[in-house]
């Protein structure tokens, strides 16, 4: 029945303000039949005493008690009520009082005789010699209110006093209050539904749009996007997924554009070597060159191989299988090995190189192959993007802790808008580069990237003159400054 969020806090809120409503209901009523009650005790309590002075002073002296009966006439008048007095002393008698006006009501209980010995019994319990009663109300048909009292004179009991006064008004009153309350409670019951359905709904709509955005995405629609604004929490959750859209938007399109160029990439070469196999097996191809167009098929298998290599390591990296084995090495000693690897394409492209160490030796802590694998990377994309005859350097810096590795071509650098986005997995390097013949699975970077944070350093780009890639490492020791150029191009 509730299975929307929806109808989940519509009820929830409703239960909660009708049980405010009936408890703040039930609240005012009693308070105020309790107050109007004690209005009426307070008044009986008063003329009680009126009644009780009237009594003992004029009543029992035969010259006043005419007096007297006039003075309990005008209360009884006053309060349309019946005053009953019950003396000991047969002299005195039993007398009843009521308004002229209001005999009939009272004539049924102008007859009632209590038991005077009971009653005083009563009385005796309470310290003030007085209680509250409501018998008269059980021998007629309207609600009273009865207060009953010893009469004492000279701290000797003379007789009862009984005040009885109809209290239908007040009942009446309560009736017409509690009928108020029904009512305003009513209004308030509607007033609080539309209240709970306009927040309710303000509430889950953003929450409603989020999923059906949702939806959407998931459906493949990666423009999707959710429009709330608010600055609550819900807004924070709709800028979150929005960001997350645009990040999963950014990832698809580089993932679309690496499937085609990976498609591109492996079809060509497995389409140039399947032909010149194909050559070579219907004997278009001489026999005597066999030996060229094999070297030729084992570049492009050699191409596939690192492809398939930079793609599985991506993958183990990705999947969390990725370790580390950490060693204390020269920097130094290491950029001079791999540089050299380089020998033959450097001289090709009659690249300067220059390479300035600071010192003989700088020891760092990190996996050794790893970071091989990283200057293999940035030293290939610099001899790659690097004009020929342009210059290609490595510099490494030392600070207390750190030790930083700048790689720097000569090419054209790299547009502003493009560096956010040169380590994105499956960004194609060469698209913030001039694109040329060589291209790559823009995996390099992005695999660099990754292992560079797993050593919990950092790796940057800018320009300068050029592309510089820099990393840092954790530095272990220094020693002896040290600077040489290696490389030198021949001149023509």
């Amino acid at each position: 029945m509730f299975k929307t969020l929806f109808s989940k806090m519509l009820s929830t809120y409703l239960a909660v303000i009708l049980s405010l409503l009936l408890l703040l209901g039930i609240t005012v009523t009693s308070a105020s039949v309790r107050q109007y009650k004690s209005e009426r005790e307070q008044e009986l309590f008063r003329e009680g005493t009126k009644i009780h002075d009237s009594v003992i002073t004029k009543y029992i002296d035969e010259e006043k008690r005419s007096a007297s009966l006039e003075e309990l006439s005008s209360i009884a008048r006053k309060f349309d009520g019946m005053i009953q007095l019950r003396f000991i002393d047969e002299e005195f008698g039993k007398v009843s009082v009521t308004a002229s006006s209001a005999n009939e009501k009272w004539m049924n209980l102008t007859d009632f005789y209590m038991d005077i010995e009971k009653q005083a019994d009563e009385i005796a319990n309470n310290t003030d010699g007085i209680i509250i009663s409501d018998g008269f109300s059980k021998l007629s048909d309207m609600p009273t209110i009865t207060l009953v009292r010893n009469a004492v004179r000279n701290n000797n009991t003379i007789g009862t006093i009984f005040f009885t006064v109809d209290i239908s008004n007040t009942y009446e009153s309560i009736n017409n209050m509690v009928i108020d309350v029904i009512l305003f409670s009513m209004l308030a019951i509607v007033l609080a539904i539309l209240a709970v359905l306009y927040i309710t709904e303000r509430m889950t709509r953003p929450i409603i749009q989020m999923t059906k955005t949702v939806r959407q995405f998931s459906k493949g629609n990666y423009d999707a996007r959710i429009t709330y604004k608010g600055d609550d929490e819900v807004g924070e959750l709709a800028f979150s997924f929005n960001k997350m859209a645009d990040e999963v938007n950014t990832l698809e399109a580089a993932r679309r554009s690496f499937v085609a160029n990976v498609s591109h990439e492996l079809r060509s070469p497995l389409t140039s070597m399947r032909g010149f196999l194909v050559a070579m097996q219907d004997g278009t191809i001489s026999p005597e060159d066999y030996q060229k167009y094999l070297s030729i098929v084992i570049d492009e298998n050699n191409r596939m191989i690192s492809m398939v290599n930079d793609l599985l390591d991506m993958a183990r990296i990705e999947s969390g299988e990725h370790t580390l084995n950490f060693s204390v090495f020269d920097i130094t000693e290491t950029i001079r090995c791999t540089i050299i690897t380089f020998e033959a394409r450097i001289l090709e492209k009659k690249l300067e190189v220059s390479i300035e160490l600071g010192n003989e030796q700088v020891f760092v802590e990190a996996d050794k192959y790893q970071i091989i694998q990283i200057l293999r990377n940035l030293i290939d994309n610099a001899i790659k993007f690097s004009p020929k005859g342009g210059k290609l350097s490595l510099t490494v810096l030392e600070q207390r802790s750190v030790v930083w590795v700048c790689v720097k071509d000569s090419g054209t650098g790299i547009k502003d808008e493009d560096i956010p986005h040169v380590f994105d997995r499956f960004y194609k390097a060469e698209k913030a580069h001039t694109p040329n013949s060589n291209s790559g699975t823009g995996l390099g970077l992005a695999i660099a990237k990754r292992i560079i944070d797993a050593h919990g350093q950092s790796i940057t780009v800018k320009n300068e003159g050029g592309a510089c890639f820099m990393f840092s490492l954790k530095r272990v020791a220094r020693n002896r400054p040290f600077m040489r150029r290696i490389f030198e191009p021949e001149n023509d």
